[in-house]
């Protein structure tokens, strides 16, 4: 285990996600856009596709090969021009860029696993990922279908209702109920008891956002939230039980709203976050404010995981176009987030 210092004394253990995808370019660019990020971050994966990103989006970097688990701190001699990296070799060969393949869903996995270790061990200050590919990681034999669950099954939070994940923005703050689940299997597993965990998860969020007591918007699950029954009874059935029990816990939370204005509403600033029932339901409108102002967070964790909250954008990998905005807003946001928790 590692020593009893300040979270904000530990670095930030950056996954470069699948290598085939932007990653390791956006990686690569974030740090070498931003001398205090270097000296806080260091990325845990496979020196191959690292290095070959630095040749080609940071020429004047280099790697600095460290060991988080025989140290706490980054290196005090950690060069201008130098990148710290965790490393966890895994490949022979660099994979072909934009190809979903085994081998760079392995890599990724590998990855992902030393940096929650880290995370778990208190090594790090938790965790900030570049995407994977959900493809790759089944080539690679992973059984979870992305980030969420595989760290959920690391911690030891193996039920559904035992973590949650958030997107995080500056207007808008959401947490999804169901995650990857095709739509007719995410509408099968809400059920009151579910609902309830995921208000509980999304409460204890809002606290830690900063909000004494969070109100909590409620999405209805059909169109008008079933305008009372005539357009389903989800609500009814599900939702509203959920809700009762939340209230009588202590919770401030509103009643099943329209899907389609709740999140306008909550933009506004009339509630501190929304809870949506299904994945499309809960980023479509995150992801319409901007992709790069948004942080994807996972709830119930030990430690903070954040990411961003776009896909390994195959079709451009490798032509040195990829934006690393989300990412450098991810890193500060994350680091910010864990000074404000150490402070008195």
């Amino acid at each position: 285990m590692a020593s009893d210092r300040a979270l904000a004394d530990r670095p930030l253990a950056l996954t470069p996600g699948d290598p085939a995808g932007i990653g390791p370019e956006i990686v690569a660019k974030a740090l070498a856009h931003d001398a205090i990020l270097r000296g806080r971050v260091v990325v845990v994966g496979d020196p191959l596709p690292m290095r070959d990103a630095l040749t080609r989006y940071a020429p004047r970097f280099r790697l600095r090969e460290v060991d988080l688990r025989d140290s706490d701190a980054l290196p005090d001699d950690l060069q201008e021009h130098e990148i710290a990296i965790h490393p966890v070799p895994c490949l022979s060969a660099l994979p072909e860029a934009g190809k979903v393949g085994a081998d760079a869903g392995r890599a990724a996995y590998q990855a992902i696993v030393a940096a929650a270790t880290l995370s778990m061990d208190g090594h790090s200050c938790g965790m900030a990922t570049a995407p994977i590919s959900k493809l790759a990681l089944r080539a690679a034999g992973v059984s979870e279908p992305g980030h969420t669950e595989i760290l959920a099954r690391i911690a030891g939070r193996s039920g559904d209702d035992q973590f949650a994940m958030m997107f995080a923005s500056e207007r808008l703050q959401v947490v999804l109920a169901t995650i990857h689940l095709p739509l007719a299997d995410a509408l099968k597993a809400l059920t009151p008891e579910l609902v309830l965990a995921k208000l509980q998860l999304t409460h204890d969020a809002g606290r830690w956002l900063g909000k004494a007591s969070p109100l909590i918007a409620v999405a209805g699950i059909n169109p008008h939230a079933g305008e009372a029954g005539m357009l389903g009874d989800d609500e009814s059935r599900v939702l509203l039980p959920a809700i009762a029990q939340a209230r009588a816990l202590g919770l401030r939370v509103t009643d099943p709203l329209p899907p389609d204005t709740v999140f306008m509403r909550a933009r506004t600033g009339e509630f501190d976050v929304v809870l949506a029932m299904y994945h499309d339901q809960g980023l479509i409108p995150v992801k319409l404010l901007g992709l790069d102002a948004a942080v994807n967070v996972t709830i119930g964790l030990p430690f903070l995981r954040s990411s961003v909250d776009h896909g390994t954008a195959f079709d451009i990998a490798g032509h040195g176009v990829a934006s690393e905005a989300n990412l450098l807003h991810v890193l500060r946001w994350h680091l910010a987030r864990i000074d404000a928790a150490d402070q008195p």
